[in-house]
């Protein structure tokens, strides 16, 4: 049986840029850093990783999105945005239960960090 996610690994092609945008957004670094070719950033009981690819190029198309809980998305949000980094959507309620804002890292992954709304309905009973 599948029991939890343990990390998801995004390339980078700029270590000391990922690791500064990160940093920017509050996460906690257990390995690695600016001059790593490998980086792993604390994510609950999870892990976020950062591999260090400099002829990577990121698809035209997108590729998928990691989903990031915090505790508090409007905060987040507000965090990235005093930080100079622009989020593709303003946090906001969504129908499927979770209060939520979309921002790409420097080398396009999209991120979304959510939180799920109090009054929602849990997934299995949707």
């Amino acid at each position: 049986m599948i029991e939890s996610l343990s990390a998801v690994t995004l390339v980078t092609t700029d270590m000391a840029r990922s690791v500064a945008f990160y940093s920017d957004l509050g996460f906690e670094f257990r390995y690695g850093g600016a001059d790593a070719g490998f980086t792993s950033l604390l994510v609950g009981g999870s892990y976020l990783n950062l591999q260090l690819d400099a002829s990577w190029t990121p698809p035209e198309q997108v590729w998928g999105r990691v989903i990031i809980w915090v505790d508090d998305v409007d905060a987040v949000h507000s965090r990235a945005v005093t930080a100079g980094h622009v989020p593709s959507t303003e946090p906001a309620d969504a129908p499927w239960g979770e209060r939520y804002f979309h921002l790409s890292d420097p080398d396009g992954h999209e991120l979304s960090f959510a939180r799920p709304l109090e009054d929602a309905r849990p997934l299995e009973e949707v």
